[in-house]
Order: C-alpha cells, then sequence, then structure tokens
C-alpha cells in the first residue's frame, strides 16, 4: 500500500527532497533531517563554491542516510525522477543573486521560475497529495520606497510606529522589482497556486536575511557571513548604498526550524505565505554588524561605499508573528550571540587564529 506523504508530516521516518541541498540553508537543514531519521536526498548541481564540502560534511555525519543527485533543476528527467519516490519536498535550489538577475536574466527565469513548476507538476501527477516548502524572499515585496524612513545611529527606523514595533507583514502588497524578484515572485505565486488549483499541499517561506554555520558569503548572496570572512581575513568591503540599510538577520537553525514547522503543520497552513526573519529585536544596519564584527575579531573592517545596487530595500524587517504561531516557533536566537557562533565557526573554516583580546565580545554574544 502506497503511504500517503502528508500523514508523516515530519513525524516519522520518509524519504524527503532537498533541492539545494548542499547548500548554506540545504545542508542544514538536510543534517536536522538525517539527524531526525529521515532519508534525505540531496539534489544540487554543485555549482557554487563550498557545496562540495558540504555535501561531503553530510555525507561523513549521516552515511546512507543521505544520496546526492547531482543535476541541475533545469533538468526535467532528472528531476521529475527525484520527485516520483519522495514523501515530501524542501524546494531551496534557486538563482539567488539580484546582480546575476541583471546579466542573465534568461537564466534566471529558467532556474527560478521553469524548474519551479516543473517540480510542482511532478508532483501534481503523482496523484497523492506530496508536500512542497518553497524558498521565497523578501524581494517579493520590491524596494518598500512608501516606507517613512528616519536615520538613527547608522540605521533606518521606519517613522510609522505601527512598522517600527512589528515589521513588515504578509498583507504588504506584492511589488516586484530585478528579475531576481520577478522570478522569486513568480515562482511564490505558482506555489501558492498549486496549492489552490490541484491540492499540491505547498507553503512558502519569505526570508529575510540568514545566516549561520556552512555558510560561504559573498558579495552578492550570504552577506553575513561576507562581512565576517573580510572582517577576519583584514580584507575590505564595498557597501552599496550607504551602509545604513537594516535587515533582520535570522540564525539558521531558527530557519529551519521554521522549514520542519510547516511539513508537520502541513495540513493547516497548505497554501500560505509567512514572512520570516529574525523580527524588530535582530534588526541591524549594515554598518553597526561591521562594528560588532571588528570587536569580535579584534580587527578593524575597511569599507568603502558605491552606488545602490537596483531594488534594494533600505529597510526590511519581518512581522514574523504568523509564522511563530501557526509553526510553533521558539523566540528566535539574538543575533549577537548567533554571530559570534558564526564567526567561531568561520575561524576555524579558514584557519584564521582570533586575537584573546576579543574574547570578551565573543563571549558576550
Amino acid at each position: 500500500m502506497t503511504r500517503d506523504p502528508v500523514a508523516a508530516r515530519g513525524d516519522t521516518p520518509s524519504n524527503v527532497l532537498v533541492t539545494g541541498g548542499a547548500g548554506f540553508i540545504g545542508s542544514n537543514l538536510s543534517d536536522r533531517l538525517a539527524g531526525l531519521g529521515h532519508r534525505v536526498t540531496v539534489y544540487d548541481a554543485l555549482t557554487r563554491p563550498g557545496v562540495q564540502r558540504n555535501l561531503d560534511w553530510l555525507k561523513a555525519r549521516h552515511g546512507d542516510a543521505v544520496t546526492a543527485v547531482v543535476a541541475d533543476v533545469r533538468d526535467a528527467e532528472a528531476l521529475g525522477r527525484a520527485a516520483a519516490e519522495t514523501d515530501a519536498v524542501f524546494h531551496l535550489a534557486a538563482q539567488v543573486a539580484v546582480t546575476t538577475s541583471m546579466v542573465e536574466p534568461l537564466d534566471d527565469f529558467e532556474i527560478n521560475v521553469r524548474a519551479t513548476v516543473t517540480l510542482l507538476d511532478a508532483l501534481r501527477r503523482r496523484g497523492q497529495p506530496v508536500p512542497l516548502v518553497f524558498a521565497s524572499t523578501n524581494k517579493v515585496y520590491g524596494d518598500l520606497a512608501d516606507v517613512e524612513l528616519r536615520l538613527t545611529n547608522d540605521a533606518y527606523v521606519p517613522v510609522d510606529e505601527a512598522v517600527r514595533a512589528a515589521g513588515v507583514g504578509e498583507a504588504r502588497p506584492l511589488d516586484f522589482h530585478t528579475p531576481y524578484g520577478c522570478s522569486k515572485g513568480a515562482a511564490d505565486q505558482y506555489v501558492l497556486d498549486f496549492a489552490r488549483s490541484f491540492g499540491v499541499p505547498t507553503a512558502v517561506l519569505r526570508m529575510s536575511c540568514i545566516y549561520g554555520p556552512r555558510q560561504m558569503g559573498t558579495e552578492d548572496q550570504g552577506w553575513v557571513a561576507h562581512f565576517a570572512i573580510s572582517a577576519l581575513k583584514g580584507q575590505g568591503i564595498s557597501l552599496y548604498g550607504d551602509g545604513c540599510q537594516v535587515r533582520d538577520v535570522l540564525d539558521v537553525d531558527d530557519a529551519v526550524d521554521a522549514y520542519l514547522g510547516c511539513w508537520r503543520n502541513i495540513d493547516r497552513v497548505a497554501g500560505r505565505a509567512f514572512n520570516l526573519g529574525g523580527g524588530p529585536a535582530n534588526a541591524v544596519s549594515l554598518r553597526q554588524l561591521l562594528r560588532h564584527l571588528e570587536a569580535l575579531t579584534g580587527r578593524p573592517v575597511r569599507a568603502e561605499t558605491h552606488g545602490w545596487r537596483p531594488g534594494d530595500q533600505r529597510y526590511y524587517v519581518s512581522d514574523a508573528r504568523a509564522a511563530s504561531d501557526a509553526l510553533g516557533l521558539k523566540p528566535f536566537r539574538p543575533w549577537r550571540e548567533g554571530v559570534a557562533r558564526l564567526v567561531g565557526w568561520l575561524a576555524a573554516e579558514h584557519g584564521v587564529a582570533l586575537p584573546a583580546a576579543a574574547d570578551k565580545a565573543r563571549a558576550a554574544g
């Protein structure tokens, strides 16, 4: 008898497909899933720096519980085969950089939109309800230019007291900017509509800035780790805009909790999108984070400013109350504590000794 995938809801051993499973969030999610006793298929093209190391780490920790499919999500046949035997899907594979989307918008569309619809249709054709949780982005809300801001302590702060207290909620109108925003936004809407039109149990997490161990940050993506690596190595960084733009950073362990919460509660949250970030308590500007990294590493960070990037938000903080309530999430890790943990992990990964003088700042988190 074929098991109903929804019946498991993450509570019994299952076959789970994680696209982009060797990436930063994907490897942390795959690790948690395998540790809970699930059999994980990591579907990844292994084209980004560091992802092969993440896959090797997963295999070393979990052995045969983790199976790798090295393929591009644009390979419809390979993706269909991977979807045919799974009990649940976490779809994280994507083109993730606004800058790349501005150079190669067609590739951005093929990876982020067409591949997502291909995967959804493969699940639809299964004829049974296979859950899918999709990694979306706060970029679906556009540049938020209508949110009036004031500059305080190197950080933009909303003038509106309600936005300042709670952040941006799911009722905010969608407003796609840049090819990346369009492709992720279109995929976001396809995922939700497949729940509405075809009964595929899907949920969407519109993420703010996630950080933590196994993040190999670059200038284009993973800015918290990129800043930390630059600080550790004494390298200068580029700030696009004035560096006072604010994001609500979220530790990857808390993000993984949300993904698992969607699966466990899929019968109640199917067809819903949730904003996911650290919330007002974890809101920090780029310049404020740099000052904290200087204290953690004991090293000054040289920053050079450049023009604003297309579609950049001067302020984005998630109102994550709906996600916390619906998914049963615990309080999020404070950003100072989480960034100190990340710096320690990156220092070990890159063989950089941290000065004893910075121990007090790291201990304080």
